[in-house]
């Protein structure tokens, strides 16, 4: 099973496999896509958003300025009553601007696919491969091995999980975990359970996970909610009736306890999820990818012949862990917190959202106290020159390498 160079096979070609593929392509470590879908874009989701900490990686690999050009920066944060009043209208995402040099950009999640397909290099556009739904991984003492439901096999140093909520590499490693040792304490097999649900478009109770809704339920939902206001000229109805695709998720919560086993690793929400209220999915998966790559970036240099051993790489992943259970964690409780706040779960959220976080001075603080404080700590390539983004009030505990003057 040991290729000739390292060499990564990522599961999963969505935004964190995609952004994977591009971060290791810049750290010079082979790799291939298998993504179980027939095409690149499905226009699955609405919105994602990127935050500053994440938008210095993007100016690493080269693609900041045009990646802008299809996104829609977030200056302005309102809430409504059910009766069209604006309860809330505060400046928190200019304050996070002035700390940061830029504020957050929203995407649609199609969009963004397309534009990470699109940019790369054309060398590496044949290493990203469709219908390729894996259905085993052998991980041995030289590398691993993949099979995909059509009988093609791939061979590599590591298998990269960034497959998503419903992983299928998260679940090969918990039964190969548990083949090992049955008693072995793990994660259950769908570890993110949900409390709340979301309707999602685009347009020009608690369930059990993996729930899936069909068009009758998305109807239903929306006629529930079909009088409440977006803005100030739009409801919901409104916007339904301009859709291009829609659909109902269940909003699953959690961070798995175990994110690897031999060479295999996890990323992304293959190993926590988030609800999406924060917009903390994607920026942590992308630092999750930027963590385990400045690893392996290190160790592969190291390593004769440029292939990592198995306790190398335990050692990689293991640090990769350490690196982000922290940030992960805060962001998990934060996303959660907001969700709550946002849902009026209790007398307490209602009470702390209607008339507590409404007042400007209060979201000011909390992001200059709360939100930059964590942002500041996002990790950047250690590996890649580049340029940083405009300065901001605070400071990047972590420096980008300098750019070489020509």
């Amino acid at each position: 099973m040991a290729p000739e160079k390292f060499k990564a096979i990522i599961i999963g070609g969505g935004p964190a496999g995609l952004t994977a593929a591009h971060i290791l392509y810049k750290a010079g470590i082979d790799f291939v896509v298998l993504e179980a879908r027939d095409k690149v874009v499905v226009d699955h989701g609405a919105a994602m958003v990127l935050g500053p900490q994440n938008l210095r990686v993007i100016r690493q690999l080269g693609l900041y300025d045009k990646l802008l050009e299809i996104g829609a920066e977030l200056l302005s944060v309102k809430g409504f009553l059910q009766d069209g009043r604006v309860f809330k209208d505060v400046p928190e995402l200019e304050t996070f601007k002035e700390n940061h040099g830029i504020g957050l950009v929203a995407f649609h999640r199609a969009q963004l696919v397309q534009f990470f397909y699109d940019n790369f290099p054309d060398e590496t556009k044949a290493r990203y491969l469709t219908n390729k739904r894996v259905t085993s991984i052998e991980s041995g003492e030289e590398g691993v091995k993949v099979t995909a439901a059509d009988g093609s096999v791939f061979e590599g140093s590591i298998v990269i999980g960034a497959d998503g909520v419903h992983s299928v590499a998260r679940k090969i490693v918990r039964e190969l975990a548990l083949a090992e040792d049955p008693k072995r304490d793990w994660d259950p097999e769908n570890p993110f359970p949900a409390e709340y649900r979301c309707l999602w478009f685009s347009f020009p109770p608690p369930t059990e996970p993996d729930t899936v809704y069909d068009d009758k339920d998305v109807e239903d939902f929306v006629a529930k909610v079909a009088e409440y206001p977006v803005t100030e000229t739009l409801k919901v109805k409104d916007l339904f009736e301009k859709r291009q695709t829609a659909g109902l998720s269940d909003l699953g919560e959690g961070i798995a306890m175990h994110w690897s086993w031999g060479r295999i690793v996890l990323v992304g929400d293959a190993i926590h999820k988030f609800t999406p209220n924060a917009g903390l999915g994607l920026n942590n998966a992308i630092q999750d990818i930027v963590a385990l790559t400045n690893g392996l970036h290190t160790a592969i240099k190291a390593a004769p012949g440029g292939q990592a051993d198995n306790q190398t790489l335990s050692g990689v992943f293991r640090t990769y862990r350490e690196q982000r259970v922290e940030g992960l964690q805060q962001d998990y409780d934060r996303s959660a917190l907001v969700t709550r706040l946002q849902a009026w779960r209790s007398r307490l959220h209602f009470f702390l959202s209607r008339f507590v976080f409404s007042w400007p001075f209060i979201s000011r603080f909390v992001v200059n106290r709360v939100v930059s404080p964590v942002v500041r700590r996002g990790l950047v390539l250690s590996y890649v020159p580049s340029t940083d983004l405009p300065k901001g009030r605070i400071s990047w505990e972590h420096q980008i390498p300098a750019a070489k003057v020509v």
